[in-house]
């Protein structure tokens, strides 16, 4: 009987599944038209609250709570519901801010003690422009930190040629106006799938310079360890590297107070070689995950803590 009631549930949602992705594909386009009406700020605050409010009755509220508590264990239970409230208004503005992305990037380096949005520390635009003008290519990675959108559009709003891989929503409508916002001003966009590989090496043989997102678990993924724990991660990167000799560096768009943001660029990260003299996938993927980990330890509530990194 037990079997029987999976089955009918099963089919059930198979059969629903259609409907359901319209809807939620209308919904995230109707909130995208929606935000682009209202002030980017006042929006954000608004989408960050009903974010809170509406995670807190989620499963995935309990995910990052167990995902705090196992890597902060000297942390109190108040600081973990600190961390996890900021997680929620992190991801809320994200979303609001998602609606604005073709204006938001105000950042001038011709004048950059003129007050805006933006702000980057010496440093960072020095290797920034280094990176730029060097004519050669470069790999770069980020996380789901802060505004994991904003460092895209950094790089073409100053003249650097990028090429972005990314994964698509499952949801067919959604993705359809995701896209339509990204492709303003974001570099050429490659979807995540067998011939991303390909397309990523050839950009990078063409000169130009390669970034995604590495800190999600992925099944078939190299083992690191993340927060003294064991778990996975895409190894594209690294095999990228494998194949073209080029830089690695990570970039960061941290949220600051009062709707500001800073953005930076870390130093190389030195790849790891094996004792042949080749890229060793999971050392140099772990040299990666470690500069994840130490942002992370920075500004935990910016980090998207909501899915089982550890599996």
């Amino acid at each position: 009987m037990k079997r029987l009631l999976l089955r009918t549930k099963a089919r059930l949602r198979d059969a629903t599944k259609p409907v359901t992705d319209a809807a939620i594909g209308a919904v995230t386009i109707g909130l995208l038209r929606t935000a682009r009406y209202f002030d980017p700020d006042k929006s954000a605050q608004f989408f960050g609250s009903a974010a809170h409010f509406i995670g807190r009755r989620l499963r995935e509220d309990r995910i990052g709570r167990e995902n705090l508590r196992a890597a902060f264990p000297e942390k109190s239970p108040e600081e973990i519901e600190t961390i996890l409230t900021g997680v929620w208004h992190n991801l809320g503005r994200l979303g609001a801010e998602f609606a604005h992305l073709d204006r938001i990037w105000d950042h001038d380096p011709e004048h950059p003690d003129k007050p805006g949005r933006v702000e980057f520390s010496g440093r960072s635009k020095e290797l920034f422009d280094q990176l730029r003008d060097d004519g050669k290519p470069a790999l770069f990675f980020a996380a789901h930190l802060g505004n994991w959108e904003l460092p895209a559009l950094a790089a073409v709003a100053h003249g650097l040629d990028a090429t972005i891989l990314f994964r698509r929503p499952n949801i067919e409508a959604a993705d359809r106006a995701i896209q339509r916002i990204r492709a303003v001003k974001m570099g050429t966009m490659v979807a995540a799938g067998r011939d991303a590989p390909l397309k990523l090496a050839q950009a990078l043989q063409n000169g130009q310079h390669v970034a995604m997102l590495v800190d999600q678990y992925l099944t078939n993924g190299v083992p690191v360890t993340f927060f003294g724990r064991k778990t996975t991660a895409n190894p594209t990167l690294a095999r990228l590297r494998r194949q073209i000799d080029c830089p690695i560096h990570g970039t960061r768009i941290i949220r600051l107070p009062d709707g500001r943001y800073r953005g930076e660029v870390s130093e190389e990260v030195k790849p790891v070689f094996d004792a042949s003299g080749q890229i060793d996938i999971q050392g140099t993927m772990q040299a990666v995950t470690d500069v994840v980990e130490g942002w992370i330890r920075e500004y935990p509530d910016q980090w998207l803590w909501l899915h089982r990194r550890w599996r």
